[in-house]
């Protein structure tokens, strides 16, 4: 890869040669002229990015639930702005007072809601593809009060001011677009090509700001890499079995906008009857508030989905608490201990199915005949398997208010793509590789009126247990758009094949004729490239313009009187040296540690000296290396002097009074030291930097922690750690933020590090070595995992789709180096990343669309080399097909991610409204479009039957929550953790799973390395699940929660906790005991199990009802009101009052 001074050539991995001119083409919101972008959107100091063009755009814009929504006019609206009144649930089917009992102004729409996402498209929406238009509101009473944004427009009433909403449309071309349904010019950049492509990513250093940065998660070493047999072919065993994705919808609404909230009470309405059906009592939470605001990063097409920043606005408000809607039972202040526990099945919550189901399938050979399926090929075959034919399981119509048990017995399983069988066998798994809809509709338009998110989420550098690796002379890709050979193109005969992705005609080169597995001629088709949707290519000399870095790593340690307080230090020199021979890298692996305070110590460890030397640089303003040579040195040949210090350093700073932290000046010298070589860099801080360049102010005001107003403070302060890290990418450095503070630390400002150099934060609130030991303990695993884990360094990743398909914006830690070149500096196996799409052109002669992802990356081991995913999804032509195709758990990750950029972009109230608003329209879409027999109730499709659940959860999340207490660091790092971390890990920080644990049995056991695995039923989170006999497990993703009831059995007290009675249980407990009993043993190793099925380490809180943590517990009972949040049963009331209308 070339740098210039001017900009960036990229002449590697197929990355066309763009050069970076440093500017973003930012989409101005209607209502105050801001740039608003939807999706990651990154404005680096000097260097801007299209955050909201959509590469190569079509002419129909996307609908975006997250779409900034244009400014409300003043007056009453939906719901009341007051304090919360109560409001009797009324059935949509049941007449209510007009809504002319809201006075509006004369003139003035009663129910408008603001656009949110950027401006309105530049090109009107297709009649053909409008939303359902909403019925004249009527009948039916508000919900609680929600933020202005949060109205939803009274359809008779024009608005000329709110543009039409779409989902996944982008906006019109800005700049050249490159999306693959262009013809290309010269060499086409859209993939890794051999001479050019290879090393976008392996020319570490350059003057040019890194591009927008993919956030990066840390994922397990995996199995060492087999010999390659003949030819450099490996194959570890079974390929990936195939995955299923979901492609998301885009749709354009017709609806106006909602409007403001009413002031005043709400008009008295009749109380609908209870639903009938076996309707489960519901603990009585509060409604949720829509206000807040919550941040991201990426760039976004203007018009893409942005149904979330639309849809958030008609969120319910707060109600008194102890009040509950209608005639929806609630719980006496005691627990309703129900013994029939209906959710039946695998202990694995559903968020974590994918995970915790191994695919064991072996590769299975795909036989293509001379004439292979291609598209034409594949017409009978779909045709066959049409959703038409027959109604599927997932579009059994499920009526959410009278069906109350709702989560799977079993885990829930990514939804299979509607492929023959032979292409299904063969496709990408989906714990890598997901969409939002499994099934692509044909037009935009249609996607439009889906109203569903079209999207995809990746995890490309999983820890795998099988991956194919290939050294070959000749990696076989496509001539124009640089797509890697894969399972899914079509092979004419022998000697050529047609790309699935551009549908160009490429000759079969000689040495593919050969097939290393069956060691036979002739047979191209059998090839481990053309049988396995994952593989890797160690990659020739010509993806190198220059040697592959080595392994570096730099440690930069805050040691301030307030870091030596806490303790980390001990801690991390210990972890330290306990890996330090596990540390990824060869023979060149270099090593070198900074520390800092008010001034920056520098540590000369060359080899020959007895003793590391400190070198003290008083000079923070003007930061300079005192000995450059010997500050980073070769592990090998330093490792006693790198030991010795590690041993000394928690004693030399131990007396320190020094309580003033120059964390900028600090990161500047290591900036230094690693632009050579390019690097890690892992940053250790426990306070506000408040010195030189970087310092910081405390922003955040503690009594407005709960304040129902809009949060604040969700931007960085100052550009100073975003123009760092745009630095430091394009020099191939990346920055890990380690955060222990019992203090505020402002995460927003100091995230910015690492979210543009790919890097990962790590925050560890009220971390003390002595006060809080359970942190002690995550901060400890987390910490060897991160030691130890693969990493790839000066990476880039490029997705490439079929043509007539485009991405407009991306999630993630990472840059946008060109229009679809991320620039990864490193990249962990623990990272996600997601991605939102539009239809550029009618896909009408297409059966199936292909997705591939291809990532260029130095290894530890210094080798080049290339990982490829390839997704083959389905085309279809009716509504019906793409809602059978709806995956929800995909659907929440993408929305989420939206979301949070929302937040930061407009409000955290819009990015509430429009994630109700994503719900509101999607089921809307259904019952207009797709449902045959109107009846009332809400209804959904049973494959959507959880999303307005997830909605729900999502709004109650730290990161969205409102009402209630919320540290701004714990809420901005509960966004990042959305962002980056992979679908099923955040699946379940979004909607955590609950378990009872005082009667584990074996029946239904897994046995896992001679260990029995019970496997309790997922219950559902509401209050009336438990039971004060019982003892639960919450398990939240980062943290667990074993809640024991005051009359749980002395048997589990016993076997299990190691004590004679309840009172004796100890308020800080947070280790199980190890007891050489069988009730021990199976709660450990279910812990044990739930753990060991993610990077990183869940702190366990066993919690009495007397615990300060059994307020947190109980905020994460999703379904029951809170003293500001709507419970299920009223969330769904809403809903219904909406769609009804």
């Amino acid at each position: 890869m070339l740098f210039e001074s001017g900009g960036i050539t990229e002449n590697l991995d197929g990355f066309d040669q763009l050069s970076w001119q440093g500017g973003w083409i930012n989409a101005s919101r209607p209502d105050t002229g801001e740039k608003a972008t939807l999706g990651p959107s990154q404005n680096p100091v000097g260097l801007q990015q299209l955050p909201g063009v959509s590469y190569g755009m079509t002419h129909q814009p996307t609908y975006n639930p997250m779409q900034a929504k244009a400014p409300a006019p003043p007056g009453t609206g939906l719901y009341p702005s007051g304090p919360y009144q109560p409001v009797h649930p009324v059935s949509s089917y049941q007449p209510g007072p007009p809504l002319s009992s809201y006075p509006a102004p004369s003139g003035q729409a009663l129910l408008t809601r603001p656009l949110m996402g950027g401006p309105p498209s530049h090109t009107p929406p297709q009649s053909a593809s409008p939303g359902p238009r909403l019925p004249p509101a009527q009948a039916t009473p508000p919900p609680p009060a929600v933020s202005s944004s949060s109205y939803y427009p009274n359809p008779r009433q024009p608005q000329p001011m709110a543009p039409a909403w779409h989902y996944n449309t982008a906006p019109p071309p800005m700049g050249q677009p490159t999306s693959m349904s262009i013809p290309p010019r010269g060499p086409v950049p859209n993939h890794v090509n051999p001479a050019a492509s290879s090393t976008p990513s392996s020319t570490p250093y350059s003057s040019a700001p890194p591009a927008h940065v993919p956030h990066s998660v840390t994922q397990p070493p995996g199995p060492g890499m087999p010999p390659t047999s003949l030819h450099g072919y490996t194959q570890p065993g079974p390929a990936p079995p195939p995955m299923t994705h979901m492609a998301p919808h885009t749709y354009q609404p017709s609806r106006a906008p909602y409007g403001p909230p009413p002031t005043g009470p709400p008009p008295t309405m009749k109380p609908t009857p209870p639903p009938t059906g076996t309707l489960m009592p519901n603990a009585t939470p509060p409604p949720p508030k829509a206000d807040g605001t919550v941040a991201g990063n990426g760039p976004q097409a203007p018009n893409s989905y942005n149904h979330v920043d639309n849809k958030m606005a008609g969120l319910p408000q707060p109600g008194p608490p102890g009040r509950h809607l209608g005639h929806y039972p609630s719980l006496p202040p005691g627990y309703q201990n129900t013994s029939a526990l209906h959710n039946a099945g695998p202990p694995m919550h559903p968020a974590m199915q994918a995970a915790t189901q191994p695919y064991t399938q072996p590769p299975q050979t795909y036989q293509q005949p001379p004439g292979g399926p291609g598209p034409a090929q594949l017409s009978q075959s779909l045709a066959a398997l049409s959703l038409q034919s027959s109604t599927p399981e997932s579009l059994r119509v499920v009526n959410l208010l009278q069906e109350r048990n709702l989560l799977p017995p079993n885990p829930m399983p990514a939804p299979t793509p509607c492929l023959p069988q032979d292409l299904q066998k063969i496709n990408c798994n989906p714990e890598v590789f997901r969409s939002t809809l499994t099934s692509i509709p044909q037009t935009q338009s249609l996607l439009n009126k889906a109203k569903m998110p079209l999207g995809l989420l990746l995890h490309p550098f999983k820890d795998l247990s099988q991956l194919p690796v290939v050294t070959s002379s000749t990696i076989v890709r496509c001539r124009s758009c640089r797509t890697y050979i894969n399972p899914f193109v079509n092979f004419l005969d022998q000697r050529r094949w047609k790309c699935n992705l551009c549908y160009r005609v490429n000759d079969v080169p000689e040495e593919f004729m050969y097939n290393p597995v069956s060691r036979s001629y002739g047979e191209p088709h059998k090839r481990p490239e053309v049988q396995n949707a994952t593989i890797e290519f160690i990659a020739p000399s010509e993806y190198m313009l220059r040697p592959p870095q080595p392994a570096v790593y730099l440690f930069i340690l805050d040691v301030s009187h307030n870091a030596v307080e806490t303790g980390y230090l001990n801690v991390f020199c210990q972890s330290l040296l306990d890996n330090i021979n596990a540390l990824p890298g060869d023979s060149r692996t270099k090593v070198g540690f900074i520390t800092f305070d008010s001034t920056i110590h520098f540590y000369n460890l060359q080899e020959g000296l007895s003793q590391p030397q400190m070198l003290i640089v008083s000079d923070i303003e003007d930061i300079f290396l005192p000995t450059p040579d010997s500050l980073l040195v070769n592990l090998n040949e330093c490792k006693e002097l790198v030991q010795d210090l590690l041993k000394s350093l928690p004693n030399l700073f131990e007396k320190t009074m020094e309580t003033q932290s120059a964390l900028g000046s600090a990161l500047q010298a290591a900036f230094k030291l690693l632009s050579p070589t390019g690097g890690r860099m892992s940053i250790f801080q426990t306070q506000l930097p408040n010195l030189g360049v970087g310092a910081l102010q405390s922003r955040e005001d503690p009594n407005q922690r709960a304040s129902a107003k809009d949060i604040q403070h969700l931007s960085p302060a100052t550009d100073f750690y975003k123009k760092l890290a745009l630095d430091c990418s394009g020099q191939q450095v990346a920055v890990d933020l380690f955060l222990l503070s019992s203090q505020y630390c402002d995460l927003a400002s100091l995230g910015c590090i690492s979210r543009y150099s790919a890097g990962s934060v790590y925050y560890y609130p009220s971390y003390h070595h002595q006060h809080n030991p359970a942190q002690v303990e995550c901060f400890q695993k987390d910490l060897k995992r991160y030691l130890t884990r693969k990493i790839g360094f000066e990476a880039v990743m490029r997705i490439r789709c079929t043509k007539g398909l485009s991405i407009h914006t991306f999630h993630g830690n990472f840059f946008v180096r060109s229009t679809d070149l991320l620039s990864l500096p490193n990249v962990n196996p623990d990272a996600g990343f997601a991605v939102q799409m539009s239809i550029e052109e009618n896909l009408d002669d297409m059966q199936v669309v292909s997705f591939q992802a291809a990532l260029l990356y130095t290894s530890s081991k210094g080798e080049r080399r290339i990982r490829v995913h390839t997704l083959c999804l389905p085309v279809v032509n009716s509504l019906a097909d793409i809602f059978a195709g709806a995956d929800v758990q995909a659907i929440t990750g993408l929305l989420a991610c939206m979301a949070v950029d929302r937040s930061a972009t407009a409000s955290l109230s819009d990015a509430r409204d429009a994630m109700t608003n994503a719900a509101i329209d999607s089921l809307t879409s259904y019952r207009q479009s797709v449902l045959t027999i109107q009846q009332p109730g809400l209804l959904a499709p049973a494959c959507l039957r959880l999303f307005p659940l997830f909605i729900l959860a999502l709004l109650k999340q730290k990161a969205f929550r409102t009402g209630t207490s919320t540290r701004l660091d714990d809420r901005l790092f509960a966004m990042c953790q959305l962002k980056y971390q992979p679908l099923v890990y955040a699946l379940l920080m979004i909607h955590p799973a609950l378990y009872r644990v005082d009667d584990l049995t074996d029946e239904g056991a897994l046995n896992i390395n001679d260990r029995t695995i019970p496997q309790p039923r997922v219950l559902q989170l509401s209050v009336e699940k438990l039971s004060r006999e019982a003892a639960f497990l919450m398990d939240a993703g980062t943290v667990m929660y074993l809640w024991i009831g005051r009359n749980c059995h002395p048997n589990f007290l016993t076997q299990v906790l190691g004590v004679p009675n309840y009172a004796a249980v100890p308020d800080n407990l947070y280790l199980l005991p190890e007891l050489d009993t069988a009730e021990s043993q199976r709660t450990r190793a279910f812990i044990g199990w739930l753990r060991d099925q993610r990077p990183f380490f869940p702190s366990l809180h066993v919690i009495r009802d007397e615990s300060q943590l059994k307020p947190t517990f109980m905020q994460n009972m999703i379904e029951d009101r809170t003293e500001s949040a709507l419970s299920y049963y009223e969330f769904l009331l809403h809903l219904q009052q909406q769609i009804s209308k």
